[in-house]
């Protein structure tokens, strides 16, 4: 059975990246209609910063040399660390499971919301692979960031979730499907690039249909 792991980020709960992602999942689930779907908001439903505990048994990982993820709990000696472990099973479970990871995000301040990075921080231990797995990344920015744009350079969004996944997954063919210019909605002095936010948007949803669809 074919699975979808769908995360959303964004603390706005009507955002684009909501919706190129909700897109994407409509049809994915369509294709796949005895598919297994799982959902987490992780605004609405945080992970945790990962604490001591956590850091103790990624250096247990290392001490022991071990690839085996399923090994990870008879590492976790003392209560601390259960606990740790308590929180990260379930996680490592849902994206160890699922053959597409989908994550609807904001650009914050030119990277990824906290709540995201808390939830990669946690599920990620040393040379840990999750191949064949395949990621999907929905995003909207508030203005441009694409190759070619003044603010390229800025970009710490996409450049630091594809190496991410790139170094500790070992998944290098991540798909980004990217509204820009999301702020000329609100910004009168952004209003003039309305349309080019317009056009951005509407091919973001068509590739989201498109790629649920093939997913």
């Amino acid at each position: 059975m074919t699975a979808l792991l769908h995360l959303d980020a964004s603390a706005r709960p009507n955002s684009l990246s909501r919706e190129i992602s909700a897109t994407f999942a409509a049809a994915w689930r369509a294709e796949h209609p005895d598919g297994d779907y799982r959902y987490r908001d992780l605004a609405a439903d945080p992970a945790p910063f990962i604490d001591a505990a956590w850091t103790e048994l990624c250096d247990a990982v290392l001490a022991a040399g071990t690839t085996d993820l399923d090994r990870l709990a008879d590492l976790a000696r003392t209560p601390a660390q259960r606990a740790a472990w308590a929180i990260v099973e379930p996680l490592l479970t849902e994206v160890r499971a699922a053959d597409v990871v989908l994550i609807g995000t904001p650009m914050y301040n030119y990277s990824i919301p906290a709540v995201l990075k808390a939830w990669l921080d946690q599920l990620t231990f040393p040379r840990m692979s999750l191949a064949p797995s395949r990621f999907v990344v929905a995003t909207a920015r508030g203005g441009a960031y694409s190759p070619g744009a003044p603010k390229e350079r800025f970009d710490y969004q996409e450049r630091y979730l594809r190496d991410f996944f790139a170094g500790h997954f070992a998944v290098t063919d991540t798909v980004f499907l990217t509204a820009e210019w999301a702020n000329s909605r609100q910004d009168p002095a952004l209003a003039h690039l309305r349309e080019q936010h317009d056009v951005s948007h509407r091919e973001a949803l068509a590739a989201a249909r498109r790629l649920g669809k093939e997913y």
